[in-house]
């Protein structure tokens, strides 16, 4: 028997990886900070660039203006779309999500310029130079003199857009830049720690992000709304999805015991964004979601997560479900970034143990014993 094997949490839960200056998730108040801010007083007083800012400060542990941040991803954006053609060579046959993993692996450092810009400036001129190309037009160049999010919504669109448009998808990447150590974060640092450069890092974390446990799933709550229709059937659809033992997409989180905190933060921003919204749908569609998941499962909290909003946000912007997870990315990078250089800092390498319920080598064996030199350095691979 091995005793090991009980005293091992499944998934790593409550297991500290790190010590982190820059993001801080409390599941059971439902409270999520970053750098120092809860995330509702941060994305109503600052922009995708200020929290940049912060992340990047904490993460390298010099202090950064967020006016230099301003800059410098205006200037990575514009040094990625003049390399657009290198960095999508490998793309064209692949989709939206996977050609943003081609092209983000193909990233490298220019010239001794800050690689966190080089990075975080590449993702949206990437995104909408896809985004185009699957619609069968041109990628449209950046704009170094407009906000991160306005140029996003702009190299998508192939227009300027307005201050409404603006200020929700600044919202919501402030929203999703950092989310304590989840999953494409923990990849991103266990990859940092073994000295590879940020760019390997960051591919990695992209490779998480991918997968329809973690970033894929806003797709997924439109799909359910498109599915119930209309008011009349929301009761109906629910309760016979609930019975069949399904998953309503956009509820239920695996560290928030209560209310995902971040839910409200773009509900707010939807609500502001006003004209062209399904909100007065989808609040109800949540709303009945949310009780009849309390009577389905009274031992379980199940309460309405980011994914619900993010995916109403999005649709309302008009960026195409395709495009979700590399807007998410846009965001996420700025968190993925800083805790890059600030697993880096520490100089450790990331290396957990396992807990091993194999088969044993019979007792009696004629095999000599492993020495403690051969077992040291197995610890390292």
């Amino acid at each position: 028997m091995n005793i090991l094997l009980s005293r091992s949490p499944t998934g790593l839960d409550g297991v500290p990886a790190a010590e982190t200056v820059l993001s801080h998730v409390d599941g059971e108040r439902g409270e999520l900070i970053i750098a120092g801010e809860r995330v509702d007083d941060l994305a109503r007083g600052c922009s995708f660039e200020g929290v940049t800012a912060r992340l990047w400060s904490g993460g390298s542990g010099q202090a950064i203006g967020e006016a230099e941040v301003r800059a410098a991803l205006g200037a990575g954006r514009q040094r990625a779309f003049a390399r657009l053609p290198q960095l999508l060579a490998a793309t064209p046959s692949l989709p939206i999500v996977d050609g943003l993993r081609a092209a983000i692996a193909a990233l490298h450092a220019e010239g001794g310029l800050a690689d966190e810009a080089t990075i975080v400036g590449a993702l949206p001129v990437i995104t909408g130079a896809l985004v185009r190309r699957s619609q069968g037009t041109s990628p449209v160049p950046p704009d170094a003199t407009l906000g991160h999010a306005a140029d996003t919504l702009a190299m998508i669109h192939g227009r300027r857009p307005d201050d409404r448009e603006a200020a929700a998808l600044d919202a919501y990447l402030v929203t999703v830049s950092d989310h304590g150590m989840n999953a494409s974060t923990f990849a991103t640092r266990v990859v940092a720690s073994t000295k590879a450069d940020l760019f390997a890092a960051v591919t990695a974390g992209y490779c998480a992000l991918t997968g329809p446990l973690h970033g894929g799933a806003p797709e997924p709550v439109l799909e359910m709304l498109d599915a119930i229709g209309d008011a009349s059937r929301i009761r109906p659809w629910i309760d016979a999805a609930l019975s069949r033992g399904e998953r309503l997409m956009g509820f239920g989180h695996r560290i928030y015991r209560v209310r995902d905190p971040r839910a409200d933060v773009l509900k707010g921003a939807i609500s502001r964004l006003a004209a062209g919204t399904d909100l007065p749908f989808a609040g109800e569609v949540e709303a009945y979601a949310r009780d009849a998941l309390r009577r389905a499962k009274p031992n379980r909290p199940l309460d309405t997560n980011v994914e619900f909003f993010t995916a109403i946000l999005l649709d309302a912007l008009k960026i195409p479900r395709q495009a979700f997870t590399p807007v998410f990315a846009v965001a996420r990078a700025a968190g993925w970034t800083a805790h890059a250089r600030e697993q880096q800092r520490t100089g450790r390498l990331l290396r957990p143990s396992s807990a091993y319920v194999g088969p044993m080598p019979k007792v009696g064996s004629d095999k000599p014993p492993v020495r403690t030199a051969q077992l040291r350095g197995s610890v390292l691979r």
